[in-house]
């Protein structure tokens, strides 16, 4: 009995229209990173361990790929790109003392054992600006987010924009212990503020502390409501981290940019513990998660054996084509190919005409007629497979036939 292959759970083909458009998507955006001056690097598919380990803030150890080289090293696929591009700031551009702006494009591997039916294989852009401390470079790149975003289509789309430091100063003034600072700090991941609030009671925080965390979920709308985040500023951190995303805002309004931001003061890095200051999610209808995830990382290098503060994002590449098929939101793939049929005994014709097509920057295929298909049946083909027009080459005289009907792909 013949065998028949599939792919394995979380990962899947993508091939016809849906891959043109990915790559039409992929390079809309990569322009905008260009534009921002920003460089591409590419890391590899997979790292020794170490790279991802648990004390460098990525996900779960459980959740990655892991497997043995020749010589016993454990390796493993990449879940998250950024520390990558840490062990590359370290090392290569270890002397670097200006900023680095650097981009990438490639594939994460995140082996999901809880949320059936999600991807454990996603397409991820993105950008870090490495080397830079300030407020412009935390603006900067929301600033790219935002751009990047309306190049591919959206309109309608938030950047929700928080700050760790400030969760940070709470959390300090409630004066916990370790495990129960982790407790605190999965609850506001969850964004389960109930139950936050029951646990902060129940470990005897003070009414005043606690009255602050329960007002985390109140404080998520515009600028505005940083003037009530200095209200329940229990110390120094919170204050400076309120003053700074004041600062990110005001320059955002140079960019034009504002409409796009909503404050959210309990937001936090969620799996990714490397983040320090500024953290920011990218929503849009039609996908059930963020669709770009960043923040301000300044000790992440570090661990590698460099002092670099940075910021970047990454973009969720299937989850923004996602969101843009269910707002029914075209991205135009490859301008579409010309068809060339022909007789037998013509190819020297059918040649002669795909060359100077191609001349032309036209993309053309080539088929001999067989005896057996009608030209329809080459109609059909040409729409299937993106063909924008049909030349049937029968003898002295060519026959054009346009396939476009106005919706598909190369129309």
């Amino acid at each position: 009995m013949k065998q028949l292959l599939h792919t394995p759970e979380g990962v899947r083909d993508i091939y016809n229209g849906e891959c043109g458009k990915k790559l039409t998507l992929e390079q809309k955006l990569h322009q905008v990173f260009c534009l921002y001056g920003y460089q591409d690097i590419q890391t590899p598919t997979f790292e020794f361990f170490d790279v991802f380990r648990e004390e460098i803030g990525t996900i779960s150890s459980k959740e990655l790929y892991r497997f043995f080289d020749n010589e016993g090293n454990i390796l493993a696929l990449r879940p998250d790109i950024t520390p990558s591009i840490a062990r590359v700031c370290a090392t290569l551009f270890e002397e670097e003392e200006m900023p680095l702006r650097l981009c990438y494009t490639g594939n994460i591997f995140i082996n999901h054992s809880s949320y059936q039916g999600r991807l454990k294989e996603n397409t991820q852009m993105g950008a870090e600006l490495v080397g830079d401390t300030t407020p412009e470079a935390d603006a900067e790149m929301i600033a790219l987010v935002i751009e990047s975003m309306k190049s591919v289509g959206l309109k309608e789309f938030q950047l929700s924009v928080g700050h760790g430091e400030f969760l940070k100063g709470l959390i300090e003034s409630a004066v916990l212990s370790e495990k129960e600072e982790q407790k605190v700090q999965k609850l506001i991941n969850n964004r389960n503020f109930f139950g936050l609030f029951d646990f902060l009671e129940k470990v005897g925080v003070s009414r005043e502390v606690t009255q602050a965390f329960q007002s985390l979920n109140e404080l998520v709308g515009g600028v505005e409501i940083l003037s009530e985040a200095y209200k329940i500023s229990s110390d120094d951190k919170c204050v400076q981290a309120v003053k700074r995303l004041e600062r990110i805002y005001d320059l955002l309004k140079i960019y034009g940019l504002e409409k796009y931001i909503t404050f959210d003061l309990g937001l936090s890095g969620g799996a990714y513990e490397y983040y320090t200051g500024v953290i920011f999610r990218c929503y849009t209808y039609g996908s059930g998660d963020a669709i770009v995830k960043g923040g301000r990382y300044d000790h992440l290098i570090e661990k590698f054996g460099k002092e670099a503060p940075s910021i970047g994002f990454a973009i969720v590449v299937d989850e923004v084509i996602e969101a843009l098929d269910r707002q029914k939101i075209e991205v135009s793939s490859s301008p579409g190919n010309t068809l060339i049929v022909y007789n037998e005994g013509l190819e020297e014709k059918a040649i002669t005409k795909a060359k100077d097509l191609r001349l032309k920057g036209e993309n053309v295929q080539i088929l001999m007629k067989s005896g057996n298909k009608e030209i329809d049946d080459y109609k059909d083909y040409g729409k299937k497979y993106n063909a924008k027009s049909l030349i049937l080459i029968t003898g002295d005289e060519n026959e054009i036939f346009d396939l476009c009907s106005g919706k598909g792909p190369a129309c």
